[in-house]
């Protein structure tokens, strides 16, 4: 199906005032987080589309934009399980035709934290996400929290360029040893997989910190989650930031009342692995 054909279909649907169209852009290899979303835009939305496509502007030359799992076929029976009205599968071909030279930036996440690490990766994330939205005409778009940075990004490209689309933030869908849920957890050995829950434990840290002992100074709420980390030397740890929940600046002080976004991205092995926890400081 091409672009119009989409865009026919969307005109055709004909929705009563006040009844919504969802949509959630994934890049496929669906897990449960994924169905988490495709719920929360049925519970909300009349209409639910989705999209599979594993955008090769968000992957720089030495990333896994070649190995990354794709089982589409699987995919889509998920999605259909779930009730999603349609999904569209674009080609790289209909999303950047020979003379694409048009890309959406953000400066929220620049130059620091996953912006830092990955510094292609929120451009490649906004263009495809502002092409999507032009495409699908969605009145909400669902996103997880596990990807708090990039919601970020989100948030800022609808405010910024005047798009009438409001942002749903689903919660981070957990393994039983809290890993949260990716699809590049497909990457880890078996040894791998049995570590990897440390993350969560180190986050762990940081929440009983902020919440329980009223810490106040970021730097140790972020030495304290190293230092669980450190436990296990296989981790490569790439950040530990506290920062600021809606400007993703680090924060110095936690102010009474402050929600704060703790961030951590570690490779173990040749898999790379973020997560985050929202922390709330006492009054």
């Amino acid at each position: 199906a091409t672009i119009a054909d989409f865009r026919k279909w969307r005109k055709s649907l004909n929705l009563s005032p006040g009844e919504l169209v969802g949509f959630f852009p994934t890049m496929g290899a669906l897990h449960a987080g994924h169905l988490d979303l495709a719920k929360a835009a049925k519970s909300k939305c009349k209409a639910v589309v989705s999209s599979i496509f594993v955008n090769p502007a968000q992957f720089a030359p030495h990333e896994d934009f070649g190995s990354y799992p794709r089982q589409q076929e699987a995919d889509l029976k998920k999605l259909e399980s779930e009730g999603v009205d349609l999904v569209f599968l674009p080609t790289k071909e209909m999303m950047y035709p020979e003379g694409f030279d048009t890309y959406v930036e953000s400066e929220v996440g620049g130059g620091r934290n996953e912006g830092a690490v990955r510094p292609h990766f929120f451009k490649g994330v906004a263009t495809v996400c502002c092409k999507l939205f032009n495409i699908v005409h969605p009145d909400c778009v669902f996103f997880g929290q596990k990807d708090a940075q990039q919601c970020v990004v989100i948030e800022h490209l609808l405010r910024d360029l005047n798009m009438d689309i409001e942002l749903v933030v689903v919660p981070t869908h957990r393994e039983d040893d809290g890993l949260a849920m990716s699809s590049r957890n497909a990457y880890l050995s078996e040894g791998e997989r049995k570590r990897a829950g440390l993350i969560f434990k180190a986050l762990s840290a940081a929440k009983e910190m902020v919440e329980e002992k009223k810490e106040r100074s970021a730097k140790s709420v972020a030495d304290a989650t190293s230092k669980v980390l450190e436990q296990d030397t296989g981790f490569e740890v790439q950040y530990v930031q506290v920062l600021h929940r809606s400007t993703l600046l680090a924060v110095e002080q936690l102010e009474p009342g402050q929600e704060v976004l703790v961030a951590v991205a570690a490779k173990l092995g040749n898999t790379r692995l973020i997560d985050n926890f929202i922390l709330k400081s006492p009054q």
